[in-house]
């Protein structure tokens, strides 16, 4: 594969995550956010599982328990939290700032737990993405902000960050793939009970199938094999800065299918959370290519 096809199929993989939080806006209301979340990861997962075995290529002898269930449980919380803050505050800055604070949480995780010492991008990057919060907390004229909102939207751009931290830890033993068909499989079961404690009204009716089915198979299964692929072929930094088009495809998306409007204000704080991920991944691209 050339260099050029696995940066189209990383990029690919990047805008169909961005089209997470649109399309949870076609689910029926009266569907619990951890219902949607279960669905979705046992559409995406146990497809993804059952195609890997078919397949034989899961090896389950030494298998890595542990970080594995580690890795799920913080996907698991991870979809109540996303879901929730897209419901309270809008797809453009639920999205955004849950993946623009994801890599601010992973340098205070390896800051505390690995006593790897932030350096100055790093710490620039953190104050913009932490102005860029800020502008939207005081953003008292958008409709789409909500203080609640934001605030599970910064839970899951932790929990990601967990999750990122396990996951690395699974890959290093087993292969991209198949790590995420377990991984998923694994949080899906976590979540299954749930559609059974809660609301899920509506999950059953063509809307909800449709929507359950896009979240699973596009957003999770797809989206996650075109970006595990393009991967091999291109450095790990570039993959990162590519996955800023999640984020944007998620504010256009949102303006433009759902029909959100933005304050200048809310644009601001969403500039800076993006300028945050830039300075991070740009610097990291500029270092590797340094070495």
């Amino acid at each position: 594969m050339s260099q050029r096809i696995a940066y189209i199929t990383v990029l690919l993989g990047a805008m169909l995550w961005g089209t997470t939080g649109t399309a949870q806006t076609f689910m029926p209301q009266t569907v619990h956010p951890l219902a949607v979340g279960a669905s979705r990861l046992a559409v995406g997962g146990f497809t993804l599982l059952i195609v890997m075995l078919l397949l034989r290529k899961i090896e389950f002898r030494n298998w890595p328990w542990k970080a594995t269930l580690s890795a799920a449980l913080a996907m698991a919380i991870f979809q109540y939290c996303f879901f929730t803050s897209i419901r309270l505050t809008g797809v453009a800055i639920g999205t955004v700032v849950a993946i623009g604070s994801a890599p601010m949480f992973s340098g205070l995780i390896e800051w505390f737990i690995h006593k790897r010492r932030p350096t100055r991008v790093w710490l620039t990057a953190t104050a913009m993405a932490i102005v860029g919060c800020i502008l939207l907390f005081l953003n008292k004229e958008g409709m789409a902000v909500h203080p609640v909102g934001v605030t599970l939207s910064l839970c899951a751009g932790l929990l990601f960050a967990c999750y990122s931290l396990f996951n690395k830890q699974v890959v290093e033993k087993v292969a991209a793939i198949t790590s995420v068909a377990v991984i998923f499989s694994a949080s899906a079961m976590m979540l299954l009970p749930f559609l059974f404690m809660f609301e899920t009204e509506g999950l059953l009716t063509v809307p909800g199938i449709s929507t359950m089915l896009y979240l699973g198979i596009a957003t999770t299964t797809i989206a996650y094999i075109l970006f595990s692929i393009g991967l091999r072929n291109i450095p790990s930094s570039s993959a990162v800065t590519l996955s800023l088009a999640e984020p944007l495809t998620a504010a256009i998306l949102s303006v433009v299918v759902v029909g959100e409007k933005l304050s200048v204000v809310s644009w601001s704080g969403i500039a800076l959370l993006l300028g945050g991920i830039l300075v991070l991944t740009l610097s990291g691209r500029q270092k590797k290519n340094v070495g």
